[in-house]
Parts: C-alpha cells; structure tokens; sequence
C-alpha cells in the first residue's frame, strides 16, 4: 500500500482535509471521500472521521492510498535536503548541493530534488497537472545538471510558472556562475555564440552543432593560475539555457572545465581536489511573477571549489 505522509504546510492551514487530500494526491472529492470513510486518512496519528474537518500547518498527514495512485509520479522524500535561500507564496528559491538530480528521469526515479521539495512544499503535486505541466517536474521551470551546484528558482503557483517560463524565454532571468576552466583564456571578456544539438555519435552529449538550437554564453576572467597547470576562472552569464551549455561552449572554444569527465576529454588537474566539474550557479534575478519587482540572489562556492582555488598558484 501507498502511503502518503506530509507535514501540512502553511497554505493548507485551515482547508477541508478531503480539499487538502484531493489536491495533493491528484484524487477526485468522492474518491477522497471513500478513504475517509475507509478510515484511511489520519491526523497526528488519528483516524479522520469527516471529510470537513479542517488541517492546521505542521499536523502530520497520512493517506493511504490505492497502490495505482501516483506510482508514475515522483512523491515525497523528506530524506531529501533541500537547501532553502528564500521562498514566498509564488517562488522559492534553493541552493542545490552538487550531487543532487534536480527531478526524475531515466535512472533516477527517486532522492531527487524535487522528491525534497514535495515533502516540504506538498502542494507543487498540483503543478503535475494542468497546461505546459510535466508530472515528473512539478514547478521545476530550469535545471542544472547533477553536479552543477548553486542556485534555482521554483515555482509554487501555475501563475509563477508561466510568468518564469515567460521569462527564461525572453532572456530576463539572469544566471551567473562560476568555472575554472583549463587553459590561459584569452583576453578578459568574450562570447561563445554557437548553437548546440545532440552529438551525432553519442546521443547522451550534447555538441555544438549547425542543425541545433540558438546558444550564446557570455564570460569575463575573474582570475588567472600557472600552477599545477595553466586554468583560468571564469564568470559566466547565460542568455540561452540549453543542456551542458556552459559546458559544450567552453569546451568548444578549447577551454573545457576543469572536473568534466564528459566533455574534458581526457584532460585532468594534477593533485585536483574536487571531484565534480568546477560549475557553480552563484547568482540569479528575476522579475518577482506577483509583484514585478527585480529580486537577486547569490551563493558562495561550495567548500569543495573553494578548496581547489586554494591550492593553485597564480
């Protein structure tokens, strides 16, 4: 049997539990109303005995559910760290751990971010339905790979999503990070416009290609090291969001990033101490979808990329 256990969040304090279990279940009000009577829905541990009776933020709420309900779908995993920089009605706003896949697909069903995010926020269940909604992406409007660390923007309402999605199109979210790269970049500033598609021999990378779509990558160099090899750090800025593209971008212009086992190509740092590509998303903005105001968010290297600069020498 499936069981479905939250911790009842803020935005369903004071609503119907046959309201409540009906929106984050994906269950009709008569479906609802038959596990009631069942005596399949509790409370802090007791049974519900109506289906009126209202929830209050932080009572544990648990359903048991017919085993074909959201088999499919992603559920809730309060094992899940989620890393909260700032969250509000309509956006939240996290700091993700390298490491950590954003939402499921092919090979990771399950401990995914977004499995976090529905023990915490259990009300983005509903953002699987509905217009331009993905089930296994519930307000999920980018992503970063699995060990890009940093920050990323969720979307809480179906208004937010749109307004986000509307702005990612129209290149108005703005999305800094950090990367050390191997090799002496030339000059202080450039932009890598090339589009990128599926590689031709290997489905699963991405490459710079003439049939792919419209990409451009901007970067400053924001220092420079000698030692143990030649690599430079580079701020980069996003005005498109395609798959790896910071990645495939740099790469293509000689200049892969450090840690990249995909797109390196062999290339490795002697005495390196990270283990994942030195990729990190340190700041983002956005227009505010319910207010319209511009809000801008940072992040520090992780311990790990701190560590690394550390032992290089300029």
């Amino acid at each position: 049997m499936t069981v479905l256990s939250v911790t009842v969040p803020a935005s369903l304090d004071g609503v119907r539990v046959d309201r409540a279990v009906a929106l984050l279940a994906d269950l009709t009000r008569s479906a609802v109303d038959g596990l009631v009577t069942a005596e399949r829905v509790r409370v802090d541990g007791r049974t519900v005995g109506s289906r009126s009776t209202p929830l209050r933020e932080g009572q544990a709420l648990e359903v048991d559910l017919p085993e074909d309900v959201g088999a499919d779908r992603p559920g809730p995993d309060p094992s899940v760290a989620v890393p909260v920089v700032h969250v509000d009605d309509e956006v939240i706003v996290v700091d993700k751990p390298a490491g950590l896949v954003v939402h499921p697909g092919a090979g990771h069903r399950t401990g995914t971010l977004v499995n976090g995010l529905l023990a915490r926020f259990p009300e983005l269940a509903a953002l699987a339905e509905g217009p331009g909604a993905d089930p296994d992406r519930p307000g999920i409007v980018h992503r970063l790979d699995r060990g890009t660390s940093g920050l990323l923007v969720v979307a809480r309402t179906p208004e937010a999503r749109e307004g986000l999605v509307a702005q990612l199109a129209g290149r108005r979210v703005q999305r800094t990070y950090r990367a050390l790269v191997f090799g002496a970049v030339e000059g202080e500033a450039g932009v890598v416009d090339a589009p990128i598609g599926r590689s031709a021999t290997t489905p699963t990378r991405m490459a710079v290609s003439r049939t792919g779509r419209q990409a451009r990558t901007r970067y400053q160099v924001d220092g420079r090291f000698s030692r143990p090899v030649a690599t430079t750090l580079l701020r980069v800025e996003l005005e498109t969001g395609r798959t790896h593209q910071i990645r495939v971008h740099l790469a293509a212009i000689g200049h892969p990033v450090v840690g990249d086992d995909v797109y390196a190509r062999g290339r490795s740092l002697p005495g390196a101490v990270v283990e994942r590509p030195f990729l990190h998303a340190a700041g983002l903005a956005f227009d505010h979808p319910a207010t319209g105001d511009r809000v801008s968010f940072t992040s520090p290297l992780p311990a790990d990329l701190a560590d690394q600069l550390e032992v290089l020498e300029a």
